[in-house]
């Protein structure tokens, strides 16, 4: 029987949770807009994962040790780091490079496509096996891209560098997960979560410092700097630190189940605080995304 104090949460507030994490992320794509109408997408970036590693310091240094399952040694430290490079650093910067070059819409989709990215990564490593079913799956998401990229208006947001840089974000995010999959082992999510982003922000460091010789601060607005700071904490440390809670009490692949969520938040949020269109083959396009992805997934 479980002790009192390790009794696992109920279902309804584990299935609550995980729909605020996807609703923190998809709300993400609207905020970081607001965000980048006021900040380079580089610079922002780099203060978003910054801001975020300090939030998350305290928090390890008040609880982290006591929920790692074996203590972090020295020869961790590379590792942990590492992954923040992969996992913050590239996918940070990456996204919001691209989401300055895109629409929120494609974005959103795109993004949908990370757990295909991850079962395509692991297919590879020899972590997961080929069948007939995953491929079809991947044939169908792929076609759903290729009929989202003849979805863009002339003069639009949305561009082919663009919609590749956010499909380049959800590829180091891909590998990030797949390669803290044995961390969980040993450590808590705090403690992997804290390296990752703290790691990340302390390695773009040297780009703000350079950034800020022609950035002026003073001149971004309240709006700005509650957008950022949106940015960092929720979508990022919160979300996150939900995201390896959950997977302590329920597979992986039911919580994978709640990212097909984010790319229709996502839309619909685009559409009611950013006035985005939604267009016949833009839908046509998400659909066989999100089928594709579902069909690997469950090949």
């Amino acid at each position: 029987m479980t002790e009192e104090g390790n009794r696992p949460p109920s279902t309804a507030l584990l299935y609550s949770l995980l729909v605020l994490m996807v609703s923190f992320w998809a709300l993400n794509f609207v905020v970081a807009r607001i965000t980048l109408r006021e900040f380079p997408p580089l610079l922002a970036a780099s203060l978003r994962a910054f801001l975020a590693g300090l939030f998350l310091l305290p928090l390890y240094l008040w609880k982290g040790r006591q929920q790692d399952k074996e203590p972090w040694s020295r020869r961790d430290m590379p590792y942990l780091l590492s992954l923040g490079v992969l996992g913050v650093t590239f996918n940070q910067v990456l996204f919001l490079l691209g989401l300055n070059r895109t629409s929120n819409t494609h974005a959103a989709i795109i993004t949908g496509l990370m757990p295909l990215q991850v079962m395509v990564i692991s297919m590879i490593s020899g972590l997961e096996r080929t069948s007939l079913k995953r491929l079809l799956g991947m044939a169908v998401a792929i076609g759903g891209v290729g009929i989202l990229q003849t979805a863009r208006e002339p003069g639009g947001q949305a561009t082919l560098i663009g919609d590749a840089l956010i499909l380049l974000s959800g590829t180091s995010f891909a590998i990030f997960v797949i390669l803290s999959k044995k961390l969980t082992t040993k450590h808590g999510g705090l403690t992997i979560n804290t390296f990752a982003f703290f790691g990340g922000g302390m390695v773009l460091i040297p780009g703000i410092v350079w950034q800020l010789r022609t950035f002026d601060l003073t001149a971004v607005t309240v709006a700005g700097w509650s957008s950022l700071a949106y940015m960092a904490i929720f979508p990022s440390a919160i979300a996150y630190l939900i995201f390896y809670w959950a997977l302590t009490y329920i597979p992986a692949s039911r919580v994978s189940n709640f990212s097909y969520l984010q790319p229709v938040l996502a839309t619909i949020f685009s559409v009611l605080m950013l006035s985005d269109h939604v267009t016949g083959t833009l839908v046509a396009g998400g659909t066989l995304v999100l089928t594709g992805v579902f069909l690997t997934e469950r090949g």
